[in-house]
């Protein structure tokens, strides 16, 4: 993919450099093999809480490893054509640690493009799936005592994964920076993401973590002007200026009350809806191409994803693959810069840069 860096007035294919700095291209796919895994964590210290957790992260090339495969119901599954199941972890770690975070009754695998894309520049993405607010096992939890429970999962989630890294047995041994923790999330995970760096329903801060992207986030509500002034880590903010979920006014309100982060940026994308930030339109087609059509979607636990199809990948929507390339840019360029103090990414990070975006738009300061 070609990036145009209007700021700086250079252009190249796959990696992109400028006064002498090259970086790979933060909108396409890194050099890094992508390998997935996924396993069962039971968190004893509350009431063996299990939860189901996929990782995404930098594999060794050779061999011939099976494509991943993400599975949507019996026997039906999204193939990857990225992603490997099982490889070795890359040989040059450790690697930062992003904890991703679901959407309120949804599915750890709902961006999927996104977790490939992060592991592909050199990222770990371990991804659990809420149990009591997840589409696998229903929404048992209330509303309330779902928040109260997902600051704590990514936490344990953090602290499993750096378990895993200091065993010298385990396939992540030694492959865990432990200071270089992100946390990203959507909708309701958006809104674990901030409480990860604020507190959120009686649960504490994780000083772990130390840059947050919250996707959609829902904050009206949710946080008061002193949880988000409490924030001292860098934030992205980003969100669809469709959205009737969750309205752009959440991250309006996140921007102007995050005083105390060193660097906050949010980022518009024009005309996108709440699930351009899921892979609703890989999962519908799916269906479609194995016949299955849309008024039997509900027989597989899909009948919620018929509005949003419609509305996120009908001919006259923003197309999906804009939505990703554009998550895919920022997300990448916020992590590698302030999680690996790369400030080559800078430049992506600019109003200016933003300009030469035409579906999209962006503030920082």
């Amino acid at each position: 993919m070609i990036v145009a860096l209007t700021a700086l007035g250079c252009m190249a294919f796959g990696s992109v450099g400028c006064g002498g700095a090259s970086v790979e291209a933060p909108d396409a796919q890194g050099s890094d093999l992508v390998g997935y895994v996924s396993f069962d964590a039971v968190d004893p210290a509350r009431g063996d809480r299990s939860l189901r957790v996929d990782v995404w992260y930098p594999a060794e090339s050779g061999g011939d490893p099976l494509p991943a495969r993400y599975p949507l119901a019996p026997a039906i599954y999204l193939d990857s054509s990225v992603a490997f199941t099982r490889p070795p972890l890359k040989a040059g770690g450790p690697y930062p640690l992003l904890v991703f975070s679901h959407g309120y009754g949804g599915i750890n695998t709902q961006s999927i493009e996104l977790m490939e894309a992060l592991a592909s520049h050199g990222f770990m993405v371990a991804a659990p799936e809420h149990t009591g607010n997840a589409q696998s096992t229903g929404l048992t939890d209330s509303y309330d005592e779902a928040a109260a429970k997902r600051v704590p999962d990514v936490s344990f989630v953090i602290d499993t994964m750096l378990l895993r890294a200091s065993d010298a047995a385990d396939r992540f041994a030694g492959g865990i920076d432990e200071t270089r923790i992100g946390v990203i999330g959507h909708s309701f995970g958006g809104a674990t993401a901030i409480g990860t760096a604020a507190g959120w329903a009686g649960a504490p801060p994780d000083p772990r973590v130390r840059a947050i992207v919250p996707i959609s986030a829902v904050v009206q509500g949710a946080f008061t002007p002193t949880d988000l002034a409490r924030i001292a880590v860098p934030v992205m903010l980003i969100g669809g200026t469709a959205d009737e979920t969750v309205p752009p006014i959440n991250n309006d309100i996140a921007f102007d009350q995050l005083t105390a982060a060193p660097a906050v940026y949010l980022v518009d994308v024009l005309a996108a809806t709440h699930t351009h930030f899921a892979n609703v339109c890989a999962i519908g087609n799916r269906l479609l191409e194995l016949g299955i059509e849309q008024d039997s979607w509900a027989s597989f636990g899909a009948g919620a994803l018929i509005a949003p199809y419609e509305e996120t990948c009908g001919p006259d929507a923003l197309p999906f693959a804009e939505a990703s390339r554009l998550l895919n840019l920022y997300s990448v360029a916020f992590f590698r810069r302030h999680l690996l103090g790369e400030t080559q990414y800078d430049r992506f990070l600019t109003e200016a840069y933003a300009e030469g975006e035409p579906n999209a738009e962006l503030r920082a300061r």
